[in-house]
C-alpha cells in the first residue's frame, strides 16, 4: 500500500481491516514515532520544530505555524495546517482519518484529535473506522478537550476547556461539556 492509496481509502470512511492496511499503518506509526521522539527529546528553536513537523507531515508546514512540544501523532501524514496556527504542548493528533486546522486556529494544552473509532458490537471492536476532523478559521480549542472523528467545527467557534466534541459545531458558537453542547453564540 502507498500513502496516496491509503489517503484515498480513508476518505471512503470504510473499515481499516485488511492485513495490508494494518501493515502500512504500523510502518507509518514507526516513522511517526521516530520523528516525534526526536522532536520531543530536547529543545528545538521554532525553525527546527517546523522542519521536524514538515518531515513528520511529509510536506512543508507554514512558516507562521507555532508548536510548543511535546507533540504526538501516530501517523502524521494526514494533517493539514493553515496559516497563523498555534498548537500548545502535549497535543495528540490521531490523524489517520485526517485533521485540518484552518487559518488562525489556537489549540490549547493536551487537546486530542481522534479520527478513528471502533465498531460498537463486541465482534467488531477490533475494527477501526476513519473520519476526518475539520476546524474552520479562527477556531479556539481549550485545554484538555477531545474532538472525535467526523466532527467539523465552524469558523470562529470556541471549544471550552475539557469539552468532548462528538457532533459538528456551528460557526461563531461556544460549546462546552461532555458531550459538548452550544452554550451561546459570539455574534
Amino acid at each position: 500500500m502507498t500513502l496516496d492509496n491509503f489517503l484515498e481509502y480513508v476518505k471512503t470512511r470504510k473499515a481499516l481491516d485488511t492485513e495490508d492496511i494494518h501493515r502500512f499503518m504500523d510502518e507509518m506509526s514507526n516513522e511517526a514515532r521516530r520523528i516525534t521522539f526526536k522532536l520531543n527529546a530536547s529543545f528545538h528553536a521554532p525553525d527546527e520544530v517546523r522542519a521536524l513537523l514538515s518531515e513528520l507531515f511529509g510536506k512543508p508546514v507554514p512558516p507562521s505555524l507555532r508548536v510548543f512540544p511535546p507533540f504526538y501523532t501516530d501517523f502524521g501524514k494526514n494533517i493539514e495546517i493553515g496559516n497563523d496556527v498555534f498548537i500548545n504542548a502535549c497535543c495528540h493528533f490521531q490523524d489517520h482519518g485526517g485533521v485540518t486546522l484552518g487559518d488562525g486556529c489556537q489549540i490549547g494544552h493536551n487537546v486530542v484529535f481522534a479520527t478513528l473509532n471502533h465498531g460498537l458490537a463486541p465482534e467488531d471492536r477490533h475494527t477501526t473506522y476513519p473520519a476526518p476532523i475539520i476546524l474552520g478559521r479562527n477556531v479556539w480549542v481549550g485545554s484538555n478537550s477531545t474532538i472525535l472523528q467526523g466532527v467539523t467545527i465552524g469558523d470562529n467557534a470556541v471549544v471550552a476547556a475539557g469539552a468532548v466534541v462528538t457532533k459538528d459545531v456551528p460557526a461563531d458558537a461556544i460549546v462546552g461539556g461532555v458531550p459538548a453542547k452550544v452554550i451561546k453564540y459570539i455574534r
